[in-house]
């Protein structure tokens, strides 16, 4: 921390204080940095800096096969993995021009949204520590392992699953699965109505939270908002209703929306967004159809061990498969997911090699961060930190 004599807009002259907020300050929840100019304990300026993470994902994913992208999807916002890798396997399956069977899409649905309430549960209860409430933390993240445990039944993962195959799952779920999922669909409302009471009405809350960190719809929309940060400010946007993907068009669901674009409108539209995303996972798991749980795709689809053991054609075929010796049509596609933060994108360019030839991720937290400095300018130290936590900037996400 340093002292900088500047010449205030006023024309009077006033000694600043200049702190550094990052890049590993414990606030920031990432590894970025903001440089602040402060009067006191009140931002006058703000400048906010990227990089210190930076990991090449796009051009390494341009030297790797299809298949061995989905680690680096995993490390985008690791918080809703899942719903990275569904969404690039979902990219490659519209170059490749595949329709995959509705069990694959009801599939997909119970896991993205398992993956959008165990995100909105970290930013959630991030905001009630951030505000001085720690015990609505400890309390919720037990649901969250109970969610990792699910994927562990499904995928063998946790935290970076690797989740999923190009054209639908590596396998069904398994009854145990089934079962723990139940479980927690039974349990879960329970625990989350207990979380939102010791924080929704709640007065410290509500004065560390109202009418701090706000945006405009206008403004929101102009820096590229998507997602519970531009749907709180009063946007009604969501990729899964105008642009439905998954079969979400069978699903009838509300999407939340906020008034003011504030911290406590962002915390109530991610709280009211995991009621509904148990809403959604209760239909797809009553309705699951029967069938496949994959594609007829034996260019991209590993076949069983026991003939990859006994026949010769299965092991030419696996090993193909899993070094990516398979050429790709050429195309180029775009394909858009709502991801737990926003509208998660992808867009590939193929040239018919094994890899790609270009490959862009639209993470929606690299595009919002642009906001952050202007919505903390003229508030307290304090409440930056809190904006921070409400607009949920994952660094893995926006620093790819």
């Amino acid at each position: 921390m340093e002292e900088n004599k500047i010449i205030n807009p006023w024309g009077d002259d006033k000694n600043y204080t200049t702190l550094n907020l990052g890049p590993t300050h414990p606030a920031t929840h990432g590894i970025f940095q903001n440089v602040l100019t402060m009067d006191g304990e009140k931002i006058i300026e703000a400048q906010p800096t990227i990089g210190y993470i930076h990991r090449a994902f796009e051009k390494i994913a341009e030297r790797r096969p299809y298949y061995q992208i989905t680690p680096l999807t995993d490390r985008l916002n690791y918080c809703s993995a899942p719903i990275n890798n569904l969404g690039w396997f979902m990219t490659v399956e519209k170059l490749l021009g595949v329709k995959t069977p509705k069990k694959v899409d009801y599939m997909r649905i119970i896991v993205m949204e398992l993956a959008r309430i165990t995100d909105h549960l970290i930013c959630n209860s991030v905001i009630g520590v951030d505000s001085g409430a720690l015990t609505g933390f400890t309390y919720i993240f037990q649901e969250r392992e109970a969610v990792y445990e699910i994927y562990e039944e499904i995928s063998g993962a946790r935290l970076t699953t690797n989740m999923g195959r190009i054209g639908g799952f590596e396998r069904d779920f398994s009854a145990t699965a089934i079962k723990k999922l139940k479980e927690f669909l039974i349990r879960f409302p329970k625990k989350l109505k207990e979380f939102e009471n010791l924080l929704l009405r709640n007065r410290i809350f509500m004065d560390r939270t109202i009418n701090v960190g706000g945006i405009t719809a206008e403004k929101a929309l102009n820096s590229g908002f998507t997602g519970p940060n531009l749907r709180a400010a009063g946007v009604d946007y969501d990729v899964r209703v105008t642009d439905p993907y998954c079969s979400y068009q069978d699903f009838d669901f509300e999407v939340p929306i906020g008034t003011n674009g504030d911290v406590y409108d962002r915390f109530c539209v991610r709280n009211e967004e995991m009621r509904q995303s148990i809403k959604l996972i209760q239909y797809a798991l009553d309705n699951l159809p029967v069938g496949n749980y994959h594609a007829d795709l034996p260019d991209f689809y590993l076949p069983p061990k026991e003939k990859v053991y006994n026949n010769m054609e299965a092991l030419i075929y696996h090993f193909k498969i899993v070094m990516g010796e398979i050429d790709m049509p050429k195309g180029e596609v775009y394909y858009a997911v709502e991801g737990a933060n926003g509208e998660l994108g992808f867009y590939l360019i193929s040239d018919g090699g094994r890899t790609p030839f270009r490959l862009h991720f639209r993470r929606p937290c690299f595009i919002y961060y642009q906001a952050y400095a202007d919505m903390i300018k003229g508030g307290l130290l304090s409440d930056a930190i809190l904006t921070m936590s409400s607009m949920n900037v994952i660094a893995g996400e926006l620093d790819a």
